[in-house]
């Protein structure tokens, strides 16, 4: 699988090469991987907006639906200056596993406009999230395509989105998109879902990424072996580097601190901190809520590709994609990294990390908590219901313990690493759908 869009070097290059190590392992027929090789639909449109002082704009926008064979398709909607069609198709390839590692009824898609919100005012954003609306109304729909917020986007974003289609369609749809405010019919718990489901990962894999430790220390091959997945070297508390102290960044470490980790780097876009008796997470929150960005005095400011290189227990970048690559992967010190962003580990770098011990928890696991909440905030909008926070938290911890066993199960009896082992279980659930509606086994064999 590979595609050539003229825009540098492809992610959707590397997402191939993953879909065939799961194939390897996976029950799969060959009509899906065909299936597979190409996104069902992409949509490229353009966003014109009038700006505050009367000139006009025209900013390039994307909707890419990668595969609906599970269900209608999901995905988030980002407004960044690096979207493009290639990283827009890359994400609607990894949303389409995503959803079926999670056993979510959805396809994958994404979206996204090209543009750097910080040069908007709020008025701007408001007339260019109505407009990308007006200009993929006809391609969603809640049993078409379900777009949801992603980078730069929030429930706000959401609101003015549900309001311009309610305004097309000239009907109230909320099911449309989630991650909308709750007075539009959003869901309690959709803000922190991303994280809450990365908490709930981890804290299934820990002890198991502890005994496969233990093990492989026990066996002579020690902390440098590729299957040696422990997480804490001793009793101490496990030391985390985050690099992204953004909604999802932020909420994860304070659950992690909370429950007895060591915060002991953190960045933004602005700069990078590093305490090793462990940062003030609390402080920290205040301090990126009130000035939009973390305090210089919170620790020793070290270089942001610095954090990437700390030795911790656990690194967790969450922020942009491709943040480790072939050209740092060999100084990743890290002994887990667990993938709270879309692909920050390029796939290149997959190798070198399993070489040099580190686990990787992979992001169609990791950060599947935001999309299966939203599934929850569907549900609702198509059932006119409202669950309590109490039943959305528990029913994601549920949703995601479950699907993390399923994945350590692969990855322990076929000998993988989880990050196939999340692609196998996907595509295995993606290739019994397809071959639901015939295979090309069964045409040959008339049946």
């Amino acid at each position: 699988m590979s595609a050539t869009t003229g825009e540098g070097t492809s992610l959707f290059e590397g997402v191939g090469a993953r879909l065939e190590a799961a194939a390897r392992v996976a029950e799969v027929s060959d009509d899906t991987l065909e299936r597979l090789s190409l996104p069902q639909s992409v949509l490229k449109v353009s966003v014109p907006v009038r700006m505050d002082d009367g000139s006009l704009r025209t900013f390039p926008g994307y909707r890419v639906r990668y595969d609906a064979t599970r269900g209608p398709t999901k995905g988030g909607i980002r407004f960044h200056p690096r979207v493009n069609t290639d990283e827009v198709q890359s994400l609607a390839f990894w949303m389409t596993f995503k959803c079926a590692c999670l056993d979510l009824p959805f396809g994958g898609a994404k979206g996204g406009v090209t543009v750097d919100t910080k040069q908007l005012s709020l008025a701007e954003l408001e007339r260019l999230s109505r407009k990308y609306i007006d200009q993929i109304a006809d391609a969603i729909g809640p049993d078409m395509d379900i777009p949801a917020p992603d980078m730069y986007t929030n429930a706000m974003v959401m609101g003015w989105m549900v309001d311009e289609y309610a305004t097309i369609k000239r009907a109230r749809i909320p099911a449309v998109i989630t991650g909308k405010p709750l007075a539009l019919g959003g869901s309690l718990g959709r803000e922190t879902a991303t994280a809450d489901g990365a908490f709930h990962v981890l804290k299934t894999l820990r002890p198991k990424l502890l005994e496969a430790d233990d093990a492989a220390a026990a066996s002579g091959r020690g902390r440098d072996a590729p299957s040696g997945r422990g997480i804490s070297a001793d009793g101490s508390a496990p030391s985390v580097a985050i690099q992204g102290f953004g909604n999802a960044g932020a909420r994860i470490a304070e659950l992690l601190a909370h429950a007895g980790y060591r915060v002991v780097a953190a960045s933004d876009s602005t700069r990078a901190v590093r305490f090793d008796e462990g940062l003030d997470v609390a402080a920290l929150r205040e301090a990126k809520s009130s000035d939009g960005e973390l305090p210089a005095n919170a620790g020793e400011e070290i270089d942001p590709e610095e954090l990437l290189e700390l030795e911790v227990d656990v690194l967790i970048p969450a922020a942009l994609e491709d943040v480790i690559t072939p050209d740092n992967a060999d100084r990743v010190r890290a002994r887990s990294i667990l993938e709270v962003a879309n692909g920050p580990v390029a796939a290149e770098a997959d190798e070198t990390l399993a070489a040099n011990g580190v686990t990787v928890i992979p992001d169609i696991l990791a950060n599947a908590g935001g999309v299966t909440v939203s599934y929850f905030e569907w549900v609702q909008n198509r059932g006119g219901l409202r669950w309590s926070a109490q039943e959305v938290s528990d029913r994601l911890e549920e949703q995601m313990v479950r699907e993390t066993e399923n994945v350590w199960k692969i990855a322990s009896e076929c000998e993988v690493s989880l990050r196939t082992a999340a692609y196998a279980l996907g595509l295995e659930r993606i290739s019994e759908a397809v071959d639901a509606t015939g295979s090309a086994e069964a045409y040959r064999n008339g049946r």
